[in-house]
């Protein structure tokens, strides 16, 4: 079995990031294009550049390969033989690469997804096939869209090679439908949405992640609402009905007798994709207050004789 140096197919040093990666495929799959180069060994440089970039896009794949490549012997003919007890984690012939290229049997051997050399003769009849690049995006959303679903309009760009085989961006534009619900993060896939397969392979997909615009009132963490509720002392001291917004409405709420500031209340299913709304008690005092209402804090402060720091600043 012959070693691929897929480093070396790349044109990229063996620390190279995944940009660097992307940008000499783009590079050398413009090159190597079959339906437009002109070079003698186009179709096989262009399969090859497939192969090395679908194991160096992948973090799995190449830490695989990086560990492969390091333990494996390889003999001065060209063949290359896997470490002692090797085997490959992609699961041998049960690995699925249908839509992912025409491979060499140096990457079945790893990954698995071909077969043993049975098949060698129908990969060879077999066009080139290599599955489209995927595509992610961000998509920014009031909290009220993020609960209620709907429709909306998202734009990103795509990579496809033109006549030339130069590949050029191209701006994208549908509709898709948000499920109710939806937290910041969540990744909403498309498949077959993102850039186009070459020689009858499949679109790659559509990530689309989302984001969600501050709110007013509301604070989003994770699937849970927080609403900070203004409540008035007497309100506090001798409970209350009162009237707060959710995101399906105003709702009456009860406010236990001798609740305190940051006291929590919790309303299960108001936050999204089932969660809660926690309403965050704050006691809100009267700017002014008149003569009458002084003397009865007077009289309050004497009646109680509590003492608020008592216990604030020991250990």
């Amino acid at each position: 079995m012959e070693f691929k140096d897929y480093y070396k197919i790349m044109g990229v040093s063996e620390d190279a990031d995944s940009d660097a990666i992307r940008k000499a495929y783009r590079k050398l799959a413009r090159k190597y294009h079959p339906d437009v180069s002109k070079e003698a060994d186009a179709e096989q440089r262009f399969k090859e550049v497939g192969e090395a970039y679908e194991v160096l896009k992948d973090k799995d794949k190449r830490a695989e390969y990086d560990q492969l490549r390091k333990l494996g012997a390889r003999g001065r003919d060209g063949s290359f033989r896997p470490p002692p007890g090797w085997q490959a984690r992609g699961g041998g012939a049960q690995a699925d690469f249908s839509d992912a290229g025409d491979f060499s049997d140096f990457f079945s051997s790893i990954f698995g997804g071909f077969g043993g050399a049975g098949q060698q003769g129908q990969r060879a009849r077999q066009p080139y096939r290599q599955r489209g690049e995927d595509v992610h995006s961000k998509l920014a959303l009031l909290l009220d869209e993020a609960y209620k679903g709907g429709e909306k309009s998202v734009s990103f760009q795509v990579h496809e090679p033109d006549a030339q085989g130069f590949l050029r961006s191209r701006r994208k534009t549908l509709k898709i439908k948000i499920p109710p619900g939806v937290t910041r993060g969540q990744q909403i896939r498309l498949k077959g949405q993102g850039g186009p397969g070459s020689g009858g392979g499949n679109n790659g997909d559509l990530f689309i992640e989302i984001d969600l615009a501050p709110h007013p009132l509301f604070v989003v963490d994770g699937k849970n609402l927080q609403l900070t509720v203004p409540v008035a002392p007497w309100e506090a001291v001798l409970g209350a009905s009162i009237r707060i917004p959710t995101l399906d409405g105003e709702i009456n709420i009860k406010v236990p007798p001798g609740s305190s500031g940051g006291q929590k209340l919790r309303l299960a299913g108001k936050g999204l994709a089932g969660g809660d709304l926690i309403v965050i008690l704050r006691i809100s005092m009267p700017r002014q207050h008149s003569d009458k209402a002084r003397e009865l804090y007077q009289q309050l402060a004497d009646e109680c004789q509590y003492d608020a720091r008592k216990d604030w600043a020991k250990p």
